[in-house]
C-alpha cells in the first residue's frame, strides 16, 4: 500500500512536470527571435530526433521500427500524425511570437470538445446528455468569440482540430509516447533539414548567426519536446486517466495566464464571455466523466463481488456504449496523444 502511495505520488508530480513545462513554453519561443517560426519549426524536428534516438539506444527499444516498416497502413498513420503534428506545432510557434497566446491557450481549451465531436463524427460513438450539451456550449462559445474578434477565432480551430487529428491517428497507430516521436520527426527529418540547408545557402538562417548561446537554444528546441513527453509517460502508469484528464487542464490554464500578466494582451468583455461558455462546457465534460467514471467502477467492484459469490454477472441493461467507456475523462491525455506537445 505505502509503495503505491509513493508511485501516486511520484505519478501526479510526473503529471504536474510535463503540463506545467507544456503550459510554460510561451516563454521559451520568444527566446529563439529573430528566428522565424519556420525555421525554430525545422530545428525542432531535427533536433527532437536527435534527442529521441539517444533515448531509444539507452534504453535498447527498437523492435518496434522494424514492425511498423512491416505495416504500411499504420506507418501511413504516422506520416499523417506527422503531417498534422508539424501544422500544430508550427501555428502555436508563429501565435506565441506573434503575440497571440491568448488564442492558442483556447485551441488547447476547446481541444476535448473537438475531439468528442469527432468521436461522433467519424467514429460513430454516441454521446451522453451532458456531453452534447457540453458540445453546443462550446459551439456557442467559438461563435461568441468569433464576434469578439471580428472573425472566426482561427488560431485556436487550426490548434484544436490539428490536435484532434493527431489523437486519432496516434490511437490508431497505438505506439508509446518516445517510439510515436521517434516515427513521427523521422519523417519530418529530411523535409526540416533540406530547408535549413536552404536558408543557410541564402544567407538567412539565424542558427550560429546570433552567438552560441542562440544556437544553443535552437538545438535545445529538441529537449523541449522530450522532456515534457517523458515526464508524461511517467505520470501515464502511475495516476488513472482521470487524473491525467483533469491535470492536462493546467497547459492551457498557464499559457492564458501568461497571454494576459505577462505579454499584456488585451481580453474585451466579449473574449471574456467566449472563455466562460468554454469553461462552462469544460465543467459540464469533466462532471459527467467524473460521474461515469465513478458509476463505472461501483458496477465493477458489484461484477466482482458476484463473480466471487458464484453468482451470474448482473446485466446491464439499457446502457449505450458510452455509458461504459474507460474510466477516463475524454480529452486528449485519454487517447493517448500525450498532452499538447506545444
Amino acid at each position: 500500500m505505502q509503495s503505491t502511495s509513493r508511485e501516486s505520488r511520484a505519478g501526479l508530480l510526473y503529471g504536474f512536470g510535463a503540463y506545467g513545462m507544456w503550459g510554460l513554453v510561451p516563454l521559451f519561443w520568444p527566446l529563439l527571435k529573430p528566428a522565424g517560426a519556420g525555421e525554430i519549426l525545422a530545428h525542432r524536428m531535427v533536433w527532437s530526433l536527435a534527442v529521441v534516438a539517444v533515448a531509444l539506444l539507452l534504453v535498447r527499444r527498437w523492435a518496434w521500427a522494424g514492425e511498423l516498416l512491416r505495416q504500411p497502413k499504420r506507418l501511413g498513420l504516422v506520416a499523417v500524425g506527422a503531417g498534422v503534428i508539424t501544422i500544430n506545432w508550427g501555428v502555436y510557434i508563429w501565435a506565441v511570437n506573434s503575440g497571440h497566446v491568448v488564442e492558442a491557450s483556447l485551441g488547447y481549451f476547446i481541444n476535448p470538445l473537438v475531439t468528442i465531436a469527432m468521436g461522433v463524427l467519424l467514429l460513430k460513438e454516441r454521446l451522453r446528455p451532458l456531453q452534447w450539451a457540453a458540445v453546443a456550449v462550446g459551439l456557442a462559445a467559438v461563435l461568441v468569440l468569433a464576434f469578439g474578434y471580428g472573425q472566426p477565432p482561427w488560431i485556436s480551430l487550426i490548434l484544436a482540430f490539428s490536435f484532434a487529428t493527431y489523437g486519432l491517428a496516434k490511437k490508431k497507430v497505438n505506439l508509446g509516447g518516445i517510439e510515436s516521436l521517434a516515427a513521427e520527426t523521422a519523417i519530418q527529418f529530411l523535409p526540416a533539414l533540406a530547408f535549413l540547408l536552404w536558408l543557410g545557402s541564402r544567407g538567412e538562417a539565424a542558427f550560429g548567426a546570433h552567438g552560441g548561446g542562440h544556437a544553443a537554444l535552437l538545438a535545445a528546441t529538441g529537449l523541449v519536446t522530450a522532456i515534457p513527453l517523458v515526464c508524461f509517460g511517467a505520470a501515464a502508469i502511475r495516476v488513472p486517466l482521470s487524473t491525467l484528464g483533469l491535470l492536462q487542464y493546467l497547459a492551457p490554464v498557464f499559457q492564458f495566464v501568461l497571454g494576459i500578466w505577462y505579454f499584456h494582451e488585451e481580453m474585451p468583455p466579449e473574449r471574456w464571455a467566449g472563455f466562460g461558455l468554454v469553461w462552462i462546457a469544460l465543467t459540464l465534460l469533466t462532471w459527467d466523466a467524473l460521474r461515469t467514471a465513478r458509476r463505472n467502477r461501483a458496477r465493477a467492484a458489484e461484477l466482482s463481488r458476484a463473480v466471487a459469490a458464484g453468482a451470474p454477472a448482473p446485466a446491464a441493461c439499457g446502457e449505450s456504449e458510452a455509458d461504459v467507456g474507460p474510466d477516463s475523462i475524454p480529452t486528449a491525455a485519454a487517447q493517448g496523444l500525450g498532452g499538447p506537445k506545444s
